[in-house]
């Protein structure tokens, strides 16, 4: 269910496996019971959450004050978050920046508005892999629910194994949540996990892409 990836007397850092709810569903352990489990049963207080389709970067706090810490810079847009997807459609534009407010839709699903008073954005790149594939950087630049597979929706390019937004099949959600930047008590952090499950995540094509693109906070990122 998770990788841990980085321990700190502060806070742990794990990759969360696809598939893998983040809360306990009726008698099925969540991420953070299977945590807490391997953690020796050590209080944990979750910073952020992923979607179940979305494997990656966790931050989970060991301490109350920690948590305050690292949920005010999360709530200042303090921490980068960057994340990877997959899409077999062609979006929109190559690149730029989704803003926009968001609405609940049919479903469980949540749509983008021309609203802007509390808007969602995304900025985000996109490269061609192989015919019919195309790998996309997103940066999140706040913190909304469904945010990344909404953005992806509205530029023609639904996240690949995402059907709760029309994306094609596949063997999972291509979304993973890729790096994480932030700093804490004066201590600057910065993480890269690539993704380990999915054929086409871990094909040579993909692999070969990351490798030439360094460090996601040096992109030339579209203006928030």
């Amino acid at each position: 269910m998770f990788t841990l990836i980085h321990q700190d007397p502060r806070f742990y850092l794990v990759d969360k496996h696809p598939g893998a709810s983040f809360h306990r569903e009726g008698d099925a352990p969540g991420l953070m019971d299977a945590l807490r489990a391997g953690l020796d049963d050590e209080a944990l207080w979750p910073v952020h959450r992923l979607d179940r389709i979305t494997s990656g970067l966790i931050l989970v706090a060991r301490s109350a004050e920690a948590a305050r810490a690292l949920g005010d810079a999360l709530a200042g847009r303090e921490v980068e978050k960057y994340y990877l997807a997959l899409s077999d459609r062609k979006p929109l534009k190559k690149q730029g920046r989704v803003a926009g407010d968001m609405a609940k839709g049919r479903g469980g699903a949540w749509r983008l508005t021309e609203g802007r008073e509390n808007p969602a954005v995304t900025q985000f790149f996109s490269y061609a892999l192989e015919p019919g594939l195309r790998l996309f950087l997103l940066r999140p630049r706040t913190g909304k629910t469904h945010q990344l597979r909404v953005a992806m929706k509205s530029q023609g390019a639904p996240i690949l194994g995402d059907a709760l937004y029309g994306g094609s099949e596949a063997d999972r959600g291509y979304l993973h949540a890729y790096a994480l930047r932030f700093e804490l008590d004066g201590e600057r952090f910065a993480f890269v996990c690539p993704p380990l499950a999915g054929e086409r995540f871990i094909g040579e094509a993909c692999r070969d892409r990351l490798a030439d693109l360094g460090e996601p906070w040096c992109q030339p990122w579209p203006g928030a």
